[in-house]
């Protein structure tokens, strides 16, 4: 960052610093220049200790003086000289862009964590369902034919139990007890408790 100061005499202070601001908040670019090149300085080192890094000390820094510009109207003079109030503002900032960081980099590797472990519970979730459905298959070939067919028809089609006995040729009653039967049978050979 380049610091510019001014060629002519030393900077402002004191006094000075609070008419200048005074200045900025009612618009004056010029003086808004003059505070800029006075206090640039002090408020990157601030920002730089607290960062580390200068391409973010930079930007922080730059929006510090931007935060002066827009708020140099709410300076209280009876509450502090100009510099410590500024230097305050860059504080802060620096302090909400360190945890910014921090919480974005945190949230980053939960990401990223999530990320692994549904890639692995997909790989289990899927042999599981594989050999799930294997052995429902196994179950329903033990079944009589009628009691598969209607629970086929059933489950697996999404028909009705009139549409099922319509089907089958067979009366609703005895398509009904033929899949409460074959739904019995398949819960015992699947271990489902019941």
């Amino acid at each position: 960052m380049n610091v510019i100061r001014p060629s002519f005499g030393p900077p402002p202070q004191g006094f000075e610093l609070q008419e200048l601001v005074a200045k900025v908040a009612v618009g004056d670019h010029d003086a808004f220049r003059t505070l800029y090149r006075a206090v640039v300085g002090p408020v990157f080192g601030i920002v730089r200790r607290v960062l580390r890094d200068p391409a973010q000390a930079e930007e922080v820094a730059q929006e510090v003086m931007l935060e002066v510009w827009r708020t140099a109207a709410r300076y209280r003079p009876d509450r502090g000289a100009v510099l410590p109030w500024v230097l305050t503002v860059a504080h802060h900032r620096a302090v909400d862009r360190v945890r910014y960081t921090e919480a974005t980099a945190a949230r980053d590797r939960r990401a990223a964590a999530r990320s692994q472990v549904t890639a692995f519970d997909e790989v289990v979730e899927e042999v599981e369902n594989r050999l799930e459905r294997e052995r429902v298959r196994h179950c329903l070939r033990g079944l009589t034919d009628l009691q598969r067919q209607s629970l086929t028809l059933a489950y697996y089609q999404g028909k009705t139990c009139r549409e099922v006995a319509d089907l089958l040729g067979s009366p609703l009653s005895t398509v009904k007890t033929r899949m409460r039967d074959g739904l019995v049978r398949l819960r015992d050979c699947l271990g489902v408790g019941g």
